[in-house]
């Protein structure tokens, strides 16, 4: 059951990978005369509405050969938040007709489906905690509303890429490409990670905890920190440069400098390639977009995922908290990011309905939005130990 729940995944993969050129085509295709439909875009569609039922396959043989809902670990919770991305964008596709809705968020799924697969993939049995379904409601839900909320920022993409000026450099087009910047990193991490692993690289250190008990700590990659008093075992590997102190995870750390270095040659390698900002070089692929139809779709992207994250996030996990901690608040890293990430959304919402705060400036809201999610997602997850850390 659990090879059959990885082909699902694979096959998910692949079709939202054919689907993205699709979506492609149908930014050059002209509309049929008769019906006035895009070919392609209706090809595309129904390719990504074939991977989500692949995927929901994958998610589906997951449940049944671990007997919880996957959504435990790093691995389970990054692919069913990709799901509820494609799912989200599935319906509001269905209800604009946007074809380069699909051409900038199914690259989104299809990098969020390889970066869940750098973390391990074996079924293990939940701990303590974990086992109850307040759990599968709360994380459910939360990702959920993250994926919706994730709709617009691809919205504000799209509408950022057409609306900035391109020919004048300046604070608008460092940040329009710090962001594209901030994506070739993600794919760098993916095949940094993919490398040392196909490598089977491994060291193992023995360390000391923030509770001052030993442990030993192994890097998948070459430690270029390391873990607090740490002590290398393994032979014929490098040491670290730095010691870090007992609350960072060294190994964590450890990925997420490979994964800057990484990122900062490959985009190097693609401006000298292409010989312009990536922002610039994206720009044709969304001159047909109707700016103000993109600013209604990331609108009400926010007002429909706000509600349902702050149901999952917040509400949800304070019950689940109470049930498993016995208190409903800690102040634990993933809790305080879930607070922050409401608060910045309602004050988007205050912002637009109260000050008018539409078109460019509701975008880069939804893109600074979309970034304190992904903040959560994985910097808090690799970087910070708190009461989450299973993942």
């Amino acid at each position: 059951m659990a090879e059959l729940s990885g082909n699902f995944l694979y096959a998910a993969f692949l079709v939202y990978l054919i689907a993205v050129a699709f979506f492609g085509g149908a930014i050059r295709g002209k509309r049929d005369r008769k019906d006035g439909k895009n070919r392609w875009a209706a090809i595309g569609i129904a390719l990504s509405c074939i991977g989500f039922l692949c995927h929901l396959g994958y998610f589906i043989t997951r449940w049944a050969a671990s007997g919880h809902a996957p959504v435990s670990n790093l691995f389970e919770f990054t692919t069913a938040f990709g799901m509820m991305l494609v799912l989200a964008f599935i319906i509001i596709y269905f209800i604009y007709k946007l074809p380069s809705l699909g051409l900038f968020t199914l690259p989104i799924a299809l990098l969020l489906i390889a970066y869940a697969s750098m973390f391990p993939t074996d079924i293990s049995p939940l701990i303590p905690s974990l086992q109850s379904n307040w759990l599968y409601i709360h994380v459910t839900t939360a990702a959920l509303g993250q994926a919706i909320l994730a709709i617009s920022f691809v919205a504000g993409v799209i509408f950022l890429l057409k609306d900035v000026d391109q020919t004048k450099p300046g604070k608008k087009t460092f940040w329009l490409e710090m962001i594209m910047f901030i994506l070739v990193t993600t794919i760098a991490f993916i095949a940094v990670t993919s490398a040392f692993r196909f490598a089977d690289y491994k060291a193992e250190f023995n360390w000391v905890d923030k509770n001052k008990e030993k442990s030993v700590m192994v890097y998948e990659m070459p430690a270029l920190v390391g873990p607090h008093q740490g002590e290398l075992v393994t032979n014929a590997k490098m040491e670290p440069f730095i010691e870090l102190p007992a609350i960072f995870s060294g190994r964590k750390v450890n990925t997420v400098i490979w994964s800057f270095g990484a990122g900062l040659l490959l985009y190097g390698a693609l401006r000298l390639i292409i010989r312009k900002r990536i922002s610039a070089f994206l720009q044709p692929l969304v001159k047909s977009a109707n700016l103000d139809l993109v600013d209604e779709v990331g609108y009400r992207a926010v007002s429909i995922g706000f509600p349902v994250f702050t149901l999952g996030a917040l509400i949800f996990a304070m019950i689940w908290a109470q049930l498993a901690w016995t208190r409903f608040w800690g102040w634990d890293p993933k809790e305080v990011w879930a607070l922050i990430t409401f608060l910045f959304y309602a004050a988007y919402l205050h912002l637009r309905l109260s000050r008018g705060w539409h078109g460019e400036k509701s975008a880069w809201l939804a893109v600074i939005g979309f970034a304190i999610i992904m903040f959560n997602l994985i910097f808090v997850n690799l970087v910070l130990a708190g009461l989450h850390s299973y993942a």
